[in-house]
């Protein structure tokens, strides 16, 4: 784990000390990822790749349920069919990295590499949908993108990082409004039940919304600092770039329509909401649903005990697997109990289970839970039910325990003195009317760092006047800090 300086991370900054340093820490120390020679860019290692693995399945299961297909795109992109969307080129303008030369020679067109897939996705919609039979088309891509970010921060926002994007086609406004909104709610639900990370979701102001989109939703959690992150994202494009790259079809009236597109995506920044949701200050607490290992069994070193403890600790972990829990087995005898039970606390495994001699005449195993470190004993016939009960409450726990902080952190302001205030400190979700105008939102960014997170998916009934200025309200907005 030593960085280019030599130095060592041995320790965990405390979270309520400076909890990005904190966030660091966890990060390298846990082996998560490391900085790679690219200013910007990170190395997955492999336990975080693992967990980001195993998101990805839970989502690609939901996709498949949901009738999409996966298909994979080219990395470059045409300079000429990025440009063809205005709003679009003009809101990735800032963060397109370029590809001027193949080989020894220049290219006679720069070449984009991908920050999205929108463009080179219309162009083959426009060639492969012909009639109303050809839709819905509901594609998506697992992938990577690049987008060339200023400040970076491993997981959270890096130069390069992998995700997938769902896009799709459909014959009515109607139908793709519908794909936008059933896909948020399938990001949703993988965050809450997978991810025990509790959300909102709603649609992102005019300002916020992805460009080239009619809506953009968005789903957003609340991370243990009391700032908010975009989980995931949900776009209505309407018709905008199937105008501009021609995707028509014959309708069943045999008129030739335009499509109307969607597109969606989450990608591995959840990694780094799961850190920073769950953690604590001796490293990772890890949902089962997406932890590498479910379970660490650690055999206590007495005497010979490669001969008398090691066979039990092994049929343990037999049962386990064939009854599909995930296991690790640590059986070196390099460190002792003590240094391994600190070892897979940091690395945030749901269930530590303990052998030794003396559990092994009393057919009994000890567990220990990551989440609350509450200890127990298990009969030794009871194991697999047992562990298999206590990983489903550690997930059920970890939910309710961040939605009570979530919902604790969140508060409504009805004077922009208030606002301010609460602004000021580890303000979570501040709910507060607001007029609707950009220039207002952009005002309050300004004067407090605020954004509108999200807007409330059916605009409730509001009153009086906008918190920061005299114009009626006319929405309740979500405001945070955020990532």
């Amino acid at each position: 784990m030593a960085d280019k300086k030599g130095a060592f991370v041995t320790e965990i900054t405390p979270r309520s000390e400076d909890f990005s340093r904190w966030y660091l820490d966890v990060v390298r120390r846990a082996e998560l990822a490391d900085y790679s020679p690219v200013k910007g860019s990170m190395i997955i290692r492999p336990y975080g790749y693992a967990i980001w693995e195993l998101m990805q399945q839970a989502l690609d299961r939901r996709f498949k349920a949901t009738g999409h297909l996966n298909a994979y795109f080219p990395l470059l992109i045409p300079e000429s069919l990025l440009r063809k969307e205005a709003a679009h080129v003009e809101g990735f303008a800032p963060q397109v990295a370029w590809v001027t030369q193949g080989g020894d020679e220049p290219l006679e067109e720069r070449l984009v590499v991908r920050p999205t897939s929108e463009a080179i996705i219309g162009m083959m919609y426009a060639k492969w949908i012909q009639s109303w039979r050809d839709l819905p088309m509901l594609l998506n891509q697992w992938c990577n993108v690049v987008r060339w970010e200023k400040v970076t921060r491993p997981f959270l926002r890096t130069t390069e990082f992998l995700w997938q994007e769902g896009h799709t086609a459909h014959e009515t406004e109607r139908e793709a409004e519908e794909e936008a909104l059933r896909m948020l709610g399938v990001y949703k639900d993988f965050a809450e039940q997978e991810l025990a990370m509790p959300v909102i979701e709603g649609r992102k102001s005019e300002s916020e919304k992805f460009a080239g989109a009619v809506h953009t939703y968005s789903i957003e959690a609340l991370m243990g600092d009391a700032r908010a992150l975009q989980a995931g994202t949900s776009h209505h494009l309407g018709q905008n770039f199937a105008k501009v790259f021609d995707i028509t079809f014959q309708a069943r009236d045999k008129s030739v329509q335009h499509v109307w597109q969607t597109s969606w995506g989450l990608s591995t920044r959840l990694v780094g909401g799961v850190i920073m949701t769950h953690g604590d200050d001796s490293g990772l607490i890890l949902p089962p649903n997406v932890a590498p290992h479910q379970v660490v069994i650690v055999p206590i070193l007495r005497g010979n005990w490669q001969e008398t403890v090691l066979p039990h600790a092994e049929a343990l972990r037999d049962e386990l697997v064939a009854a599909g829990v995930r296991v690790k087995l640590d059986a070196r005898d390099e460190h002792s109990p003590g240094w391994k039970f600190a070892e897979w606390e940091l690395r945030g495994v749901p269930v530590r289970l303990e052998i030794g001699p003396k559990d092994i005449e009393k057919a009994q195993v000890m567990s220990a839970r990551r989440d609350t470190r509450d200890k127990a004993a298990i009969p030794r016939g009871e194991l697999v039910t047992r562990v298999q009960a206590l990983l489903g409450e550690i997930q059920h726990d970890l939910f309710e325990r961040a939605r009570q902080f979530r919902d604790d952190q969140t508060s409504h302001a009805a004077s922009y003195e208030e606002f301010k205030t609460t602004m000021d400190g580890r303000p979570g979700f501040v709910v507060a009317p607001w007029c609707g105008d950009a220039a207002c939102e952009a005002a309050i960014k300004t004067e407090t760092q605020a954004t509108i997170r999200n807007l409330p998916m059916q605009a409730a009934d509001v009153s009086g006047t906008c918190v920061r200025c005299d114009a009626p309200a006319r929405e309740q907005a979500y405001f945070a800090k955020a990532y």
